[in-house]
């Protein structure tokens, strides 16, 4: 298990900062993990599985759109 942090967060999906944590809020993001009073990091496979579901939502897509 690998612990990444926003930077890697957001080189890895594209999305912005402000994006990041209105899909937190939202409850459709991973949640952050704690690792210090101001420090927080994600759980690298839950932002990889994340990334998957959101491929699996486009190739569902395709398919029922054709």
């Amino acid at each position: 298990m690998r612990i990444i942090r926003l930077k890697d967060v957001i080189d890895s999906t594209g999305l912005g900062r402000s994006t990041v944590y209105k899909f937190i809020s939202e409850g459709t993001f991973p949640k952050p993990v704690s690792l210090g009073d101001r420090c927080v990091g994600w759980v690298e496979g839950e932002v990889h599985d994340w990334i998957m579901a959101r491929v699996e939502e486009r190739d569902l897509a395709e398919v029922t759109a054709t």
